[in-house]
């Protein structure tokens, strides 16, 4: 998919299964001590929550924190929408799909997504539980929350497993198949995703180890993949992040200033199914980048294939990097600014009768290939209302037709409904599970 220019109510719930009903308890789940300077003196840092969003313009934070400060940063569990869509991408983040174990059916997955929720809530809280951690391993400790996201979605194949088959949206259905795709059905879809995202590489890897744990007896992990984005305050200002081709990815994002960027972000609260009003779906896809290839290519002659300047993003048509696209501008030989094929071109709403989603992205590299080549790319995550006017057409028009494309390998998919957020108390998918 692109790597560039791509572009909440709820209602009242049943009472939530009963605590007995999981299998390990839940309470105190698990908290790490704040960074030592930053819990007593850093507890002003990055504080996220519903007007997070703003700082997503440029895929970047609007203030660098101190080093300091950066494990006090806390994005609460609990709100209107799950945390992890308009929050900026961590420095962290690690991408699951589960699939529920034979026999488990509609009350052991309430009693999971119950667990999950109750141990977010503990590692994504602002300060220390009273009460000993049940998963804790002591690998976060002496870190604060870091930014800590963590965000659940349902697979197509989760409705049949638990018998809520009247309750599957039609958004869901599955993606198209694309001509270029090269899909791993071992590392595509699956019951349960879930989406983990820090700033700092351990308190990731403990919620998601947190999870794992908390699944046993009643799901397994059926894929992994494991990403990454620039630490915050390792540039001089905030900046729109770089993917490993070394173009600056993310500058024409939706934003959520935007007049229209709920209706094509969000489900409305009229929407259908109506558990789902105030969620999201996202479409996640693990896109290799065949580097060795892209990196014979001169600057000037990536810099044609996307259709901007690789040194500070500005379109080829001229301006700088958040300049809007001119695609009927041409150069003094009439030759087009921005090529036929070019990326931007491709991808832009305006080529693509509006589709527009919200990219999410983390860079990944797994070592070397079979082929001897970078196993690397990016963990493409795309949010968006409904993925039939949103991912899908863009990527019927990027497919095979994109100068990029050329340099790009999917290799894995999925698509997973995500539900609207949770109140005190509640867990994710409660209406969906007690409805």
């Amino acid at each position: 998919m692109s790597t560039t220019d791509k572009a909440a109510g709820r209602g009242a719930s049943a009472p939530g299964p009963r605590q007995e009903d999981a299998p390990t308890p839940t309470a105190g789940v698990t908290r790490r001590r704040l960074l030592g300077t930053a819990g007593a003196a850093g507890a002003v840092g990055l504080v996220a929550g519903g007007g997070a969003g703003a700082a997503v313009a440029a895929g970047t934070r609007d203030d660098p924190a101190a080093l300091t400060t950066v494990g006090s940063a806390h994005v609460p569990f609990e709100g209107a929408r799950q945390a992890g869509i308009v929050q900026p991408a961590q420095a962290c983040g690690h991408l699951a799909a589960f699939d529920l174990v034979a026999g488990a059916d509609r009350r052991s997955a309430a009693a999971l997504l119950r667990r999950w929720s109750d141990a977010v809530r503990e590692m994504t809280a602002s300060g220390r539980p009273s009460t000993p951690a049940a998963y804790d391993d002591q690998v976060a400790d002496d870190a604060g929350p870091s930014s800590l996201t963590v965000t659940f979605g349902f697979g197509r194949s989760f409705f049949g497993r638990t018998g809520l088959n009247a309750e599957l949206p039609a958004a869901l259905a599955p993606l198209p198949d694309f001509p270029s795709d090269h899909l791993d059905p071992k590392r595509s879809n699956g019951d349960l995703w879930v989406q983990v995202g820090a700033d700092d590489a351990l308190v990731a890897f403990h919620a998601l180890r947190v999870l794992q744990k908390a699944a046993a007896g009643a799901a397994t992990v059926r894929w992994q993949m494991n990403g990454f984005n620039r630490t915050p305050g390792a540039t001089d200002r905030p900046r729109t992040a770089r993917n490993l081709m070394g173009q600056i990815d993310g500058t024409n994002n939706p934003k959520p200033s935007d007049a229209d960027f709920d209706r094509r972000i969000f489900v409305p609260a009229s929407g259908s199914p109506d558990w789902m009003a105030g969620g999201s779906y996202a479409v996640v896809r693990r896109i290799r980048m065949l580097l060795d290839s892209w990196d014979h290519l001169s600057v000037a002659e990536q810099e044609r294939v996307v259709g901007r300047r690789k040194s500070d993003g500005a379109p080829l048509s001229g301006g700088v990097e958040t300049t809007p696209v001119q695609l009927d501008k041409v150069n003094p030989d009439r030759s087009l600014a921005i090529a036929g094929d070019a990326h931007i071109r491709l991808a832009a709403p305006a080529s693509n009768s509006g589709a527009a989603m919200l990219r999410r992205a983390f860079s990944y590299h797994d070592g070397i290939g079979t082929d001897g080549t970078p196993d690397a790319g990016l963990l493409f995550v795309a949010w968006q209302a409904d993925p039939m006017t949103g991912f899908v057409p863009v990527q019927r028009k990027l497919d095979g037709a994109d100068g990029l494309s050329r340099f790009l390998r999917h290799e894995a998919s999925g698509l997973f409904a995500v539900p609207g957020g949770v109140g005190k108390g509640e867990y994710v998918g409660q209406r969906l599970l007690e409805g």
